[in-house]
């Protein structure tokens, strides 16, 4: 398991909360997602929020539009659940 604090928060959006600030990343090992803990603009709270929930906000100087998850393809299918 590894804790890492960003040295610069991430601005993110997680679904379902609202847009915040990613401040540390947790690894809990190859079998498990990445835990992102984000603190939410709109509150002030700190969630811990699996990565497949969690978004880049968008960002139009980089030509980065928000998509939602299932416009998004998986880099990862063998992990996703079918049926």
């Amino acid at each position: 398991m590894s804790f890492t604090q960003l040295q610069t928060p991430i601005p993110l959006t997680v679904e379902g909360r609202g847009a915040g600030q990613a401040l540390a990343v947790i690894d809990y090992g190859p079998e498990h997602h990445l835990i992102w803990v984000v603190a939410l603009d709109d509150s002030g709270e700190i969630w811990s929020a699996p990565n497949q929930k969690v978004r880049m906000q968008s960002n139009w100087t980089m030509g980065r539009s928000v998509r939602r998850a299932g416009e998004v393809e998986s880099l990862r299918p063998a992990a996703v659940k079918t049926g």
